[in-house]
């Protein structure tokens, strides 16, 4: 079978206070070729799949519930026809925390991590920030073999009243895992047991207080890390260390000229880890920073993303492509990547999506 590009799309489809809206179906699924999309139908029976992780084999896709009056959210998993791009339910697991708000795969996809934003009071059960599934060879998932709550608070008394776990991800050596968490301005880090799924706090490294740090990203071949902080609308350059686990801030840098009102949300480098984008809520637009030899990223413009609140967006394979996730323009903005110089140019190809809060590309075949 030749390899080909999927493109799904999850997005909000019941009403949550802090969502505009709520039109979407469930995930969207659609053909990739280039920049042209071809609709190949929705993936029901799923309750706001608010962000969506596919394992790197093309195999499974998993997508969370991000529910604000459950105690618990979910994770699901499907598995994924290779030929049609179809969805089969494959079992779901409880993340053991309220209003879960991301998920990613460690180095040797056998595990799932998840980071739970979390809603309810801190005495309510069962709490717990940061959580890992072990993947059955077929793709379902067993039961949590891991999970950490984050006690704490920010300055940001409606904002930061408790622990807001916001991405989780593995360092690229996959020894230890980090969560950026918004509720205490810090990235915490774990040991990672990649044979048990076990973890271990090891450190935390605090942003300037008020930060609410929510993504980062890893640079692809140096030893850097790019945090995107929503509150504060900057980005922190950070070196990372891979025997510790832990960060130093190098730079910490706005993402606009004028961040009032302004609110990010996703961040990722480009393929070569030469240029840094960066969604802006509020401005509505992506920032693209240049990345120095000394690892800090420096601003260099601002395009406008080509609807209201991009919440999430996400490079195509072979990084030519830019979709962005317009949440509340109910449409994902296909943007042209220059791989000289980083500049995104808007394509006329727009897709129409019901609040679309999160992006993945599937390569499969």
């Amino acid at each position: 079978m030749t390899s080909k590009t999927l493109l799904y799309v999850g997005g909000c489809n019941r009403p949550t206070p802090y969502f505009a809206s709520a039109h979407g179906r469930g995930i969207a699924i659609f053909g990739f070729d280039g920049a042209t999309t071809t609709p190949l139908g929705v993936q029901g029976g799923i309750e706001n799949p608010t962000f969506l992780t596919a394992a790197p084999d093309g195999g499974t896709l998993y997508a969370t519930s991000e529910v604000p009056e459950w105690n618990e959210g979910l994770v699901s998993a499907y598995r994924i026809d290779p030929e049609t791009g179809s969805l089969t339910y494959l079992n779901r697991q409880s993340t053991l925390g309220s209003i879960t708000a991301h998920s990613s795969l460690d180095r040797a996809a056998r595990f799932v991590l998840v980071a739970n934003y979390m809603g309810m009071p801190e005495s309510e059960r069962p709490n717990q920030s940061v959580v890992v599934f072990p993947r059955r060879a077929d793709g379902d998932l067993d039961p949590a073999t891991a999970s950490a709550a984050h006690p704490g608070h920010g300055p940001d008394a409606g904002r930061q009243d408790r622990s807001h776990a916001h991405c989780v991800q593995a360092t690229p050596d996959n020894r230890h895992i980090v969560v950026s968490d918004l509720g205490i301005d810090r990235l915490v880090s774990y040991r990672f047991d990649a044979e048990t799924g076990a973890i271990t706090k090891v450190g935390e490294t605090e942003l300037p207080p008020g930060s609410g740090p929510r993504h980062f990203a890893f640079h692809p071949a140096k030893a850097f890390a790019y945090v995107v902080n929503e509150l504060a609308s900057t980005v922190a350059s950070l070196s990372f260390d891979a025997e510790s686990g832990g960060f130093t801030v190098l730079d910490v840098a706005p993402t606009l000229d004028d961040t009032t009102g302004n609110h990010c949300s996703e961040i990722k480098l480009g393929p070569d880890g030469r240029f840094l984008y960066v969604a802006n809520r509020g401005d509505d637009s992506l920032s693209i920073f240049a990345i120095g030899e000394d690892g800090i990223a420096r601003r260099r413009e601002a395009v406008p993303s080509g609807g209201k609140t991009p919440r999430h967006f996400a490079f195509s394979p072979d990084g030519r492509v830019l979709a962005v996730a317009n949440q509340d323009s109910d449409v994902v903005t296909l943007f042209a990547v220059d791989p000289a110089d980083g500049s995104l140019t808007r394509l006329d190809r727009d897709i129409a999506v019901g609040t679309p809060t999160a992006i993945c590309f599937v390569t499969v075949g």
